[in-house]
């Protein structure tokens, strides 16, 4: 069984010490596929320190070398995608099709883009009369990134960081360290200098702990749960780290009777179920107008009736299992505490769907008179269930979409434009989307409240992993 070992200071090595083996279990299939080689504090010193090493050389190279050496990275993501897309379908049961259209692209699309936004950042200008505004890699970076998106999130935190001359500690999820063990043979095979990425792993308390409390390490970017992240702000504030989080979410869909109802309704249920429903900005709260919401409630039982679920190493549309039985179990007490609360069960339900006895299936589930206050309408399921919500009017809507504790995205739907973008100034999220608009990879990521600090994506991805140092008295060239 292939071992995924520690990339440190340019090599793949062995651990210092004994903390054993971790099957890498395939979702769809629930055996091993492989196993990762565990760290520890002493993996995450000799990290820390091969980055703090190549850090004064690698910050000091001209922009130029750094976009070359990701243009580099770039070429080898083209050359070698089709192993990245068996690694994510492996790892963490992503549909073959959905793999290679959406989560494999990810990386040239982050690649693409943080290129882009270097190339038309002002590095250096001129402030006042006196000082002249330069823009420095932040310092040794500690990346912690989660198992849903394996590549986005990567991609997303080592482009940005590369780009800006900051040097890294990768810690990837123990769930899915396939496509990270990738992500360090490309940085490699691109021709990085030692020690500017290196990659640990392990789990949260043995690598992510002391790699975010680390004294040599300047920034932390993480992404995954608020209770994860709450934990990686404290252990990060005696030695005042910039934190940058991006958390979790329970994104409302307003639904307006003006709108198209059967584009939005199929549209929102289709979102919540992509990706098995593990995905941080998923719509999983339908608000609907009241006038229309029977006529929605059955069309969206339409629209997730036809979702199927199977085989992800099959080409379609359906949907894979989610990542892991520790998953599987929380989204089955979520559908049975949804029904003990009062909410109506319309589709789907507990238990594996027909004729999937085997692999972390979950029936895609749909609730219905579910009240503002019950714990699924407040609590983070991730997986595919959606919870639909009567509102009265306007005001009604904005209420119930903003009483949450998160404020990742947000969605509406209206066949009015003026009503559509009053709406959407009026929801505290990072990120509205009107009548299904898609983002794209230069549009800033990240949330309000819970939901986390920072953006990424684009030129404001760049600007997080960037410090800003005013010199007076001469002026820029």
């Amino acid at each position: 069984m292939n071992t995924l070992k520690p990339y440190i200071a340019g090599h793949f090595v062995e651990p210092v010490g004994t903390h054993g083996l971790m099957p890498v279990i395939n979702p769809a299939t629930e055996t091993a596929v492989a196993q990762i080689a565990l760290c520890g504090p002493a993996d995450v010193d000799l990290a820390v320190a091969a980055a703090r090493e190549a850090f004064d050389a690698y910050s000091t190279t001209s922009l130029e070398e750094r976009v070359s050496l990701l243009e580099k990275l770039d070429a080898v993501f083209t050359r070698r995608y089709d192993e990245l897309v068996q690694a994510i379908t492996t790892e963490m049961g992503a549909p073959t099709d959905l793999s290679r259209n959406s989560q494999a692209a990810c990386g040239p699309g982050h690649i693409k883009a943080t290129i882009a936004a270097a190339r038309e950042l002002d590095w250096e200008s001129r402030s006042g009369s006196r000082a002249n505004l330069v823009r420095e890699a932040a310092g040794v970076c500690a990346l912690i990134t989660p198992w849903n998106w394996p590549m986005n999130q990567l991609a997303a935190k080592i482009a940005p960081a590369l780009a800006a001359g900051c040097t890294m500690v990768l810690k990837p999820s123990e769930l899915s360290p396939l496509s990270a063990q990738l992500m360090a043979e490309f940085i490699h095979e691109a021709g990085y200098p030692a020690g500017v990425f290196n990659m640990v792993h392990g789990t949260g308390p043995d690598v992510g702990a002391p790699l975010s409390s680390h004294p040599d390490v300047d920034l932390v970017s993480f992404t995954g749960s608020t209770r994860a992240g709450i934990q990686i702000a404290k252990a990060a504030a005696d030695t005042i780290k910039r934190v940058s989080q991006e958390l979790g979410g329970k994104s409302p869909n307003i639904v307006f009777a003006d709108a198209d109802l059967p584009k939005a309704i199929k549209r929102g249920v289709m979102h919540v179920f992509n990706n098995s429903g593990q995905s941080c900005n998923a719509p999983t709260r339908m608000l609907v107008e009241a006038s229309v919401y029977e006529q929605a409630v059955q069309l969206a039982v339409e629209a997730g009736a036809k979702v199927q679920v199977g085989d992800p190493t099959q080409h379609g549309n359906h949907i894979g299992p989610v990542v892991s039985k520790a998953q599987w179990e929380k989204i089955q007490s979520y559908i049975k505490l949804g029904a003990e609360e009062g909410a109506t069960v319309v589709l789907g339900g507990p238990g594996r769907p027909d004729g999937l006895a085997n692999g972390y299936y979950v029936r895609p589930t749909i609730f219905a008179n579910v009240k503002p206050g019950m714990r699924i309408e407040r609590e983070e399921i991730f997986g595919p269930v959606l919870c639909m919500i009567p509102f009265k009017d306007m005001d009604d809507a904005i209420r119930i979409a903003n009483d949450t504790v998160y404020g990742l995205a947000a969605y509406v739907q209206t066949g009015d434009d003026a009503k559509g973008k009053f709406v959407a100034r009026k929801l505290r999220a990072g990120s509205v989307y009107l009548n299904g608009a898609p983002q794209d990879y230069e549009s800033p990521f990240g949330g309000y409240k819970q939901s986390g600090n920072g953006r990424e994506w684009g030129k404001h991805g760049l600007l997080e992993f960037l410090e800003l140092k005013s010199i007076n008295g001469f002026y820029p060239a």
